[in-house]
């Protein structure tokens, strides 16, 4: 009867070995969410209680996610192997480093002590990861079908070091922050270029992975947040990360949010982009002073919370259906 019922419930809720990687994406999209929120009321003097409630959600989505990923890294050590070695899915893994970079922000709020430990451990991963991503690719014999935005990841990850760490007090942090922005901001131009290729020259996505498009915006605002974090200032070369980025947001909208493609884990990664984005138009209201800005910056914000609300809902009915983890 015990084993019925085991399987009854596998039957229910899936298998951890179907447990994908790209779902850190949702913990990048909620403190991205937490940031913006917290931006908001410093333009908006909105309350900070949903700054403060999507932070803990994103600690308790990590800590949940962590478990259940390390859970598969024992017990089916080949699904992970041959995701990480994966030429599209490995890309994925950069989110986890990206993850941890953004909740040292939204703990450093609570602890500078253990924001910044999160920070260094981060900031090491992030660039392992850039490092074996970037080699690997050199190797050579790469189908160019496989040339997709999931390639960004693990450059952006490093970009973000500056996002996370661009105040902060080590005497070493500064060159490493510049450091992050050299391997990000040179290689992103170079892959962001042969992913345009790609999608002018051939095939078009399959329907998977049409929402990852939008991490197509991820290095032009994640680099204007990390370019103007390293500055402390705002200048036209910063202006013009941005205003790309959102007029690349604009084209890519009516590209990924359409009716006919299937909901699924992929989609938490739209998340992160617009959260960065949210930030990036905040930040640059705050800077530029016009009513326009204030308009964009309070839509993009409102539209990320819509967006990640839907996300999370139809993501637990999916975990419940069955759907979520399942072969």
């Amino acid at each position: 009867m015990q084993t019925v019922a085991a399987l009854q419930k596998q039957r229910t809720f899936g298998s951890i070995q179907f447990l994908p990687v790209n779902l850190f994406a949702s913990v990048m999209g909620i403190s991205g969410l937490s940031l913006a929120w917290r931006e908001a009321s410093k333009l908006f003097g909105t309350s900070a209680l949903i700054a403060e409630i999507s932070g803990i959600v994103a600690i308790i989505v990590f800590i949940a996610l962590s478990i259940g990923y390390i859970s598969k890294w024992i017990l089916y050590p080949k699904k992970v192997k041959d995701e990480f070695k994966h030429p599209i899915s490995g890309n994925f893994f950069g989110m986890i480093a990206i993850a941890l970079l953004l909740l040292s922000s939204v703990i450093g709020g609570y602890s500078q002590i253990s924001g910044q430990i999160i920070w260094i451990v981060a900031t090491a991963a992030a660039i392992t990861l850039s490092f074996v991503f970037v080699a690997r690719l050199l190797n050579g014999n790469h189908d160019p079908a496989n040339t997709v935005p999931a390639l960004l990841i693990p450059v952006v990850g490093t970009i973000d070091i500056a996002v996370a760490g661009g105040t902060m007090p080590f005497p070493w942090a500064h060159e490493i922050n510049l450091l992050s922005l050299a391997i990000g901001g040179f290689v992103a131009v170079v892959f962001f270029t042969l992913i345009l290729s790609r999608l002018i020259h051939h095939a078009p996505l399959p329907p998977v992975l049409m929402p990852s498009m939008m991490i197509m915006i991820a290095p032009f605002e994640v680099g204007f947040l990390g370019y103007t974090n390293f500055e402390q200032r705002i200048d036209p070369f910063a202006s013009i990360l941005f205003y790309f980025g959102l007029f690349l947001f604009i084209v890519l909208y009516f590209k990924v949010f359409k009716r006919s493609i299937p909901f699924g884990a992929s989609w938490w990664g739209v998340s992160f982009p617009i959260a960065a984005l949210s930030n990036a138009a905040l930040k640059y209201a705050m800077f530029v002073h016009s009513w326009l800005l204030n308009v964009i910056a309070a839509f993009l914000l409102a539209f990320l919370s819509i967006v990640l609300a839907v996300l999370l809902v139809r993501t637990i009915s999916m975990l419940v259906k069955g759907n979520l983890l399942k072969g």
